[in-house]
């Protein structure tokens, strides 16, 4: 008869799967470059032990090693695999066409946000303007908790969600969150149902940010659009037309992706 702690293991294992794993969420989770040893150590294995997995994961493409200083760091491979998931999938093509759209109308480059561990992810991009524009690379991220369009997601969840990415954005803070504060901006932005404020970042920059729902009502992913302002031109009023055409194409994408929303709200 098989013991309990026997009863307990998986039937099956994979050592070097395993292995593969962990190193991966170590250096997600470490948020910088890490060396081989740092890598043993915080997984407390020895060096000889994942030296073959670091290199099977370098010629696969999930890592790279920086050649100054010998750390590993995630490349963007599992980002790319994440968005043929279904979900995603739904998402970037009820997307992709608005986000042509508001760049073709509005002259200024939306960008798709998701929320991901507590951070903002950028899934997808479209350039906006005939001379210049400004785009954030795919993949780009900060903490949900400072950044407009994280903000504008979380404004939109559930409380035990929010909590959960809260704590997810705190644990990778190097200073606290600001709890109250925090709640006041997203109680403000629910009441509004949109953010439109200057860039925490750049000095020139409006962020005009609305949330796209999902099949269960809440904010599945936002758009933000980095409006670039100028000299000869009346920002204030161009900032209401562009979020005017946020909001509704935010509304079409909603619809899209939930039924509900595509009766109560048709388009």
């Amino acid at each position: 008869m098989s013991s309990i702690e026997d009863r307990e293991k998986p039937a099956y294992s994979a050592p070097a799967l395993t292995k593969g794993l962990e190193v991966l969420e170590l250096l997600a989770e470490a948020g910088v470059p890490l060396t081989m040893k740092e890598i043993a150590d915080g997984l407390g294995r020895s060096k000889n032990e994942i030296f073959r997995m670091l290199v099977a994961l370098q010629e696969r493409g999930y890592i790279e090693r920086d050649p100054e200083t010998d750390a590993f760091y995630l490349t963007d491979r599992l980002f790319k695999l994440g968005l043929h998931t279904p979900r995603q999938q739904d998402l970037l093509t009820a997307a992709m066409p608005e986000l042509a759209a508001i760049a073709l109308e509005c002259q200024q480059s939306p960008h798709l946000v998701v929320v991901n561990h507590g951070l903002t992810v950028v899934i997808a991009a479209v350039p906006g303007g005939d001379d210049m524009s400004f785009t954030l690379r795919l993949g780009y991220g900060r903490l949900a908790t400072d950044s407009t369009s994280g903000q504008v997601v979380l404004a939109f969840q559930p409380p035990a969600v929010a909590r959960k990415v809260i704590e997810e954005s705190q644990g990778r803070s190097a200073v606290p969150i600001d709890r109250a504060a925090l709640e006041a901006n997203l109680a403000a932005i629910r009441a509004r149902g949109h953010e439109l404020r200057s860039s925490r970042d750049f000095v020139g920059i409006t962020d005009i940010c609305c949330p796209i729902f999902g099949a269960d009502g809440f904010a599945a992913a936002s758009i933000i659009i980095a409006y670039v302002n100028r000299h000869a031109h009346d920002n204030q009023a161009r900032h209401e037309t562009t979020l005017g055409v946020l909001q509704a194409s935010c509304s079409r994408i909603s619809a899209k992706l939930s039924p509900r929303l595509r009766v109560q709200h048709p388009v």
